[in-house]
């Protein structure tokens, strides 16, 4: 079931925007796809990256589709991904993490020590998501995410490419300027599916334990590693850079 909307998907001007937008990104994602080939869309199968799963499918299918299983995620988040293979002609490639790194990472801090500091956090990212992501894209010329400026202090300035030395090679955030209204606007229009968890409150997902649905009011990450102080909410995957504010 759809979630209420609080914006008028008849608004011509949000119409007239998404169009726009819509239109840039199919673009970028086909000239990502001949000029960055092989390239992959990271993705963690939340609202954002259903839209660009979305427009992969349609604009570009020669770029790959894989996402993490951490070993710790939702069951809404398992259930949509056989949806996503139900739904699309394409599968998800799904990368797991090391036994033997889970393994030392729990021995060394404990199954939940990621409650106990930044460090320990971090660390159970990099056995659960860095380690994993870096295999996954070796190879590649390209990576995709569905990271917006508007999600987190981290990521103001964010720019459409960079190039990602740490996995050495060019980055893209096709949709770094829209805004939440268009994500939701995308999903309603084209009948794509998403996580039931952002009908409950939780409009960014990761893993079960370090997720909470947020207040009304609170920012769109505050549910994410709550007990930390917003400026070090990043897994490893998305180091936070000092960027100019977008203009």
């Amino acid at each position: 079931m759809m979630r209420d909307l609080p914006f008028d998907l008849d608004d011509t001007r949000l119409q007239a925007e998404l169009e726009r937008k819509v239109a840039a990104a199919a673009e970028l994602l086909s000239d990502i796809a001949r000029r960055f080939e092989p390239a992959a869309l990271a993705s963690s199968l939340g609202a954002e990256d259903m839209v660009l799963t979305d427009l992969i499918a349609k604009h570009a299918p020669a770029i790959e589709v894989l996402t993490l299983d951490t070993g710790r995620l939702h069951a809404e988040t398992y259930r949509l991904l056989q949806q996503i293979t139900d739904h699309y002609a394409l599968r998800i490639r799904v990368v797991y993490p090391s036994g033997e790194a889970v393994e030392r990472c729990v021995a060394e801090h404990g199954i939940n020590g990621f409650v106990n500091s930044v460090a320990s956090r971090k660390a159970c990212c990099e056995a659960r998501k860095v380690e994993p992501l870096r295999r996954a894209l070796a190879g590649k010329r390209a990576w995709i995410t569905g990271l917006r400026r508007a999600q987190a202090a981290t990521r103001v300035g964010l720019p459409l490419q960079e190039y990602d030395a740490a996995n050495g090679l060019e980055k893209f955030s096709p949709l770094a300027n829209w805004r939440v209204q268009e994500i939701w606007a995308y999903l309603h229009l084209f009948g794509v599916p998403y996580n039931a968890l952002h009908d409950r409150g939780f409009p960014s997902i990761g893993c079960e334990p370090c997720t909470r649905a947020v207040m009304p009011g609170e920012d769109i990450r505050a549910g994410r590693w709550w007990w930390e102080e917003p400026g070090s909410k990043e897994c490893g995957l998305h180091p936070a850079k000092r960027r100019q504010a977008a203009g």
